[in-house]
């Protein structure tokens, strides 16, 4: 039987133990790894500064209004700043904001890009009157020269009023609200919006809204909304330019009108 030779055996230890061979090359490859990383946080963060800060998309606040809310300045870090705290700050400060998002680019731009909600609609409280977008989510005081491009709600009486957030009920009625929120946004997809004159929510089961100069559409409880909003169309297909009076849809399956 061949013999094997020493020199392919690993050293003994003092103590005729034997000792594994070191492994210093995956040592020094992460060791090496880490510096890297270190030099390219080192990099990022004294090279990268923000000194290009653009607004897109606004037109209720001007660009100042909502870098300021944002908290975002020239000298912030490209990439450390904390841009959801900076999407919080400006959600709080400014309640025109629906939506924004902020984009980084290298070497040195940060744009913020907002969509801001639209008043769509007033409530009157004494001798004020508050606007509220299609969510209705509150959005402030109106002012005299917007009134003429709301449409006014009647037969809600509202309770503490908080700019930002949504609009809530005396009675706490939350499902009233919903239903109001939805009559919104069916009036907007339908693209009639400009054309609704008021809202009447004084009998909730027959809740109504004016259709121009010519028409009182009623469309009662929130069901079936949408079934109802289409019979009011085939309505309106049917009639002739000199008809005016009142469109009822109120029960869902059956459209009724009936001339002034």
């Amino acid at each position: 039987m061949p013999g094997i030779s020493s020199n392919n055996l690993p050293p003994e230890s003092k103590h005729g133990e034997v000792r594994a061979p070191r492994k210093r090359g995956g040592l020094n490859a992460i060791l090496g790894f880490l510096v890297i990383v270190v030099a390219v946080i080192f990099v990022m963060s004294v090279f990268f500064r923000v000194s290009d800060i653009r607004v897109e998309g606004n037109e209720h606040y001007t660009d100042q209004e909502i870098i300021n809310a944002s908290g975002i300045e020239e000298g912030d870090n490209l990439f450390f700043f904390d841009k959801f705290s900076a999407l919080s700050r400006a959600y709080t400060k400014l309640p025109y904001l629906e939506e924004v998002t902020v984009d980084r680019r290298l070497p040195n731009r940060v744009t913020i890009n907002v969509v801001e909600c639209k008043a769509m609609a007033y409530l009157s409280v004494g001798d004020e009157q508050w606007t509220i977008d299609h969510n209705c989510k509150v959005l402030g005081k109106a002012v005299e020269t917007e009134l003429g491009d709301l449409i006014p709600i009647y037969g809600i009486e509202p309770g503490t009023l908080m700019i930002g957030e949504k609009l809530e009920r005396a009675d706490d009625n939350e499902e009233m609200v919903d239903y109001l929120a939805f009559l919104l946004l069916e009036l907007q997809e339908r693209g009639i919006a400009a054309e609704t004159r008021r809202i009447d929510f004084t009998d909730p089961y027959r809740v109504s809204f004016a259709l121009g100069e010519k028409y009182n559409v009623i469309v009662g409880g929130p069901m079936k909304l949408d079934h109802k909003f289409a019979m009011l169309f085939s309505v309106l297909n049917q009639l002739k330019e000199g008809d005016a009076g009142t469109i009822d849809v109120s029960d869902g399956s059956t459209a009724h009108f009936i001339p002034y």
